[in-house]
């Protein structure tokens, strides 16, 4: 299940999470890709060149997020709804957001376009051939960025409360006190021909004044 692994990952490291994001093509039992960018800081390598400045010998850099390929049967792309929406759901996410993408290699496709399939398969726009942003255990990301930039993709994305960074970002009566919520999630994957489809989960049941 993509939660276990998301905890999983959050225990190992014991960093907030900033947001989640699974990318696969639209083909069933294709491998997916999670990339669970952190919020933090940490020591970047030291540089071969002399500090600027006596006993500055390091810097702060962001956390390299991390790209986990995950490879399990599936034949609807509802399924990984399903357990897209229970993550988000119990990690206290205000929505999930799941948008499908066409083919971006084709002649006159927007720069934009191939720019969003890069970073949706963990790429760094500015400077594509490095990997230093990522923690990497995904052996096929390459080829799974390629073949979506030729075929399509779908791309789920949610900002969890819980294990996150965004508890104090705004009110929502659905959360424990710890940002999350109890399973199981009362949402369900629902068919649709819209490429973008937010799922709504949290709620705001109080008056607020200004």
């Amino acid at each position: 299940m993509i939660l276990d692994v998301i905890r999983q990952q959050v225990e190992a490291l014991r960093r907030p999470l900033a947001a989640v994001v699974l990318s696969t093509l639209q083909r069933k039992s294709s491998p997916m890709l999670l990339l669970l960018h952190w919020h933090g800081f940490a020591m970047a390598e030291r540089q071969r060149s002399p500090p600027l400045v006596a006993g500055d010998e390091g810097r702060l850099a962001s956390l390299p997020s991390s790209a986990l390929q995950l490879n399990q049967d599936w034949s609807r792309l509802e399924e990984l709804d399903r357990q897209m929406l229970d993550a988000a759901w119990q990690l206290g996410a205000w929505d999930l957001v799941r948008e499908e993408f066409r083919a971006c290699s084709v002649a006159g496709a927007p720069t934009r376009e191939a720019v969003a399939c890069h970073q949706a398969f963990g790429d760094n726009p500015l400077d594509p051939t490095s990997e230093s942003h990522l923690v990497t255990a995904a052996p096929d990301r390459s080829a799974l960025r390629d073949t979506a930039a030729r075929l399509g993709y779908v791309s789920w994305i949610f900002r969890p409360v819980a294990e996150g960074l965004w508890r104090g970002a705004g009110l929502d009566d659905s959360l424990l006190s710890d940002g999350s919520r109890l399973p199981p999630c009362p949402v369900v994957p629902r068919t649709s021909s819209a490429s973008r489809r937010t799922f709504q989960l949290g709620r705001l049941d109080r008056i607020s004044r200004v």
